[in-house]
């Protein structure tokens, strides 16, 4: 179910972090809507993890306003309405995947009425995630990208409103990206769950239904990837991206550089 008409699900004014003498988030102002993809693209440094960070609570030295789904970021009230996944993947090598799930299923829903409970939702994440063929297998032997997914799916357990998710494609091949994505719509048009989705990979920007485009700290545009686009009168992304990155320096845009094809010709 979409509920895109209320109030959004993080609401920023004025966000700052510094760290260090370094401004890293500089007066930031900017809606998450709810029950939609946003994604937070700009290159490695720009400020997206920091400014994740800020969303659920755990960033230092935040200052401005920062209000998630209708409280302060950091209330302990958020805990359980809110997915996180960093870039590191938080799992037990010496478990086995379902080992993992079963035990903080057991952290987020105690005792032994939840029992029942916990097998079902760790069997739906499981397969959510697209594991059930490694479920049993120690999570120190997975790869890279398997881990990540476990990660994902510790994430899933709680049903959270808000899932927050640091470069979770990263290290994953085409068709696992595909279908993490797909995974994505669906928490959102399905489930009504808002996600806050960083990478720093241009063409996911496509996927999204509303983009945050950052560079060094600051919050270059916001809006659709169409409006974007067309605003900028570029045919992708990060073309408009870089088109803004331009503008931003004052400098003219770059001209596009012509496709294989058409510079053979």
């Amino acid at each position: 179910m979409m509920n895109y008409g209320r109030d959004p699900a993080v609401h920023a004014r004025d966000l700052t972090v510094v760290r260090g003498g370094r401004t890293v988030l500089d007066a930031l102002a900017f809606d998450v809507p709810r029950g939609r993809i946003t994604g937070l693209l700009g290159p490695s440094g720009c400020g997206k993890s920091t400014l994740m960070r800020a969303v659920v609570g755990t960033q230092a030295k935040v200052t401005g306003t920062l209000d998630v789904l209708g409280r302060p970021a950091g209330d302990p009230r958020l805990r359980p309405r809110i997915g996180y996944v960093t870039q590191d993947p938080s799992v037990y090598d010496d478990l086995t995947v379902r080992q993992n799930l079963d035990y903080f299923a057991a952290v987020l829903h105690p005792g032994r009425a939840a029992r029942a409970r916990r097998r079902e939702t760790v069997a739906r994440v499981i397969e959510d995630v697209d594991l059930t063929a490694r479920a049993d297998a120690l999570a120190g032997n997975l790869s890279g990208g398997q881990r990540s997914r476990v990660s994902l799916a510790v994430a899933l357990l709680g049903a959270p409103d808000l899932l927050v998710l640091d470069e979770p494609t990263v290290g994953l091949d085409p068709v696992l990206r595909r279908d993490l994505w797909h995974l994505f719509h669906t928490l959102a048009t399905d489930r009504g769950t808002t996600l806050l989705v960083s990478s720093h990979v241009m063409d996911e920007a496509e996927r999204c239904h509303r983009l945050l485009l950052m560079r060094e700290g600051r919050i270059l545009a916001d809006g659709a990837p169409d409006t974007l686009r067309d605003r900028t009168g570029s045919a992708t992304v990060e073309a408009a991206f870089l088109h803004l990155v331009d503008e931003a320096r004052g400098a003219a845009p770059a001209p596009a550089v012509p496709a294989p094809e058409e510079s053979a010709r």
